[in-house]
């Protein structure tokens, strides 16, 4: 797990160890990050900008991944309690649920950009073109409800993709990349299949089971949330996959390559234009409840959406900057800071 702190002065720490739990959220000097890994990387950008131009502020960002976050985030309110979650997906309506239940009623949603989600491969690998439907037919336990997965190799899914094995790896199911690679590239895939859009339909749940299910046999292997030691991996075995955000791409052009979709390379402009079929949008949330008594929050949120525009510190190490209308409400939604909307979940 990452993880960044960077320590008040000792007057600093004694006043936040006097400070007491409460409903205050904790020492008003004091933020909490919690949550995706794609999304830490620009987190941690973003305090480190904030500290340097607020003394005597201290956060903390942690790399969890965006499930697990989120249960940290909504578990209630108070010194123990996160103040921030960093998120590779929409919050879920059953999250909200969970938040609203623990005394979270007011929950911010701040969308920050636009990130690709990215297969790679090492510089020394095959050079893969993939579609949609032949990540599903590679990673489904049950393609198509017909049984056990039996394809070996990249071949086996597509007589036009060579003869090499599949090992691809990828997040674990706490991570919103995860449920990210589900919905761009699993339902997107099998869906491909009219029986299959019919069957969501007519049996939502055997939709999901058949449509979302990871092999567990060997073929996908479960990475953790470390995206810097899964692109090590990947470049020192040609052949295997990975999956994980744009950035890390670019960071480490030098040792990884993409795997096209559909013939589409992740770039800045296929990700902004929404082209590339990983593009996503990410987000920060944060605890209205915490706003009163951590009125920092709202300069953080503020240095955020700062960084986060066209030419902004955020672009250079690889957040895709929306555009447009979607820029406008950005910047518009981290002044307002209007608590979301559940009827908007899912």
């Amino acid at each position: 797990m990452n993880k960044l702190i960077i320590a008040l002065p000792m007057t600093a720490i004694l006043a936040a160890c006097g400070s007491g739990g409460g409903s205050s959220g904790g020492s008003s000097n004091d933020i909490r990050v919690v949550g995706s890994s794609t999304v830490y990387p620009f987190t941690k950008a973003v305090a480190e900008d904030f500290m340097r131009a607020n003394a005597g502020i201290n956060v903390t960002v942690e790399s969890t991944g965006t499930g697990a976050g989120m249960k940290l985030f909504c578990a209630g309110v108070g010194s123990k309690f996160p103040d921030i979650e960093d998120a590779s997906r929409a919050m879920k309506k059953s999250e909200y649920d969970s938040c609203v239940a623990a005394g979270v009623k007011t929950v911010i949603e701040v969308p920050i950009g636009i990130d690709g989600l990215t297969i790679i491969e090492g510089l020394g690998g095959p050079d893969m073109n993939l579609t949609q439907q032949d990540i599903y037919k590679a990673l489904a336990a049950n393609p198509y409800g017909k049984g056990p997965n039996k394809a070996q190799t990249w071949k086996d899914v597509n007589p036009a993709l060579p003869a090499i094995k599949i090992r691809v790896l990828g997040p674990p199911p706490t991570s919103g990349t995860r449920d990210s690679l589900v919905d761009l590239y699993l339902e997107k895939g099998c869906d491909s299949d009219p029986a299959m859009k019919a069957l969501k339909k007519s049996n939502e749940d055997e939709h999901k089971q058949v449509c979302t299910k990871i092999r567990e046999d060997g073929a996908f292997v479960e990475a953790g949330e470390n995206d810097n030691l899964l692109v090590q991996k990947v470049a020192g075995d040609p052949g295997t996959l990975g999956i994980l955000g744009f950035s890390y791409l670019e960071q480490n052009a030098d040792k990884v390559r993409p795997v096209k979709i559909a013939g589409i390379v992740p770039s800045e402009a296929t990700i902004a234009n929404l082209s590339y079929p990983g593009a996503r949008k990410l987000y920060i949330y944060v605890k209205g409840e915490h706003l009163q008594a951590k009125p920092k929050l709202r300069d953080f949120v503020a240095t955020y959406a700062k960084n986060w525009s066209a030419g902004g510190s955020l672009e250079k190490k690889g957040l895709v900057p929306f555009g447009g209308a979607d820029a406008a409400a950005a910047t518009k939604q981290s002044v307002d800071l209007t608590a979301l909307d559940p009827s908007t979940l899912k």
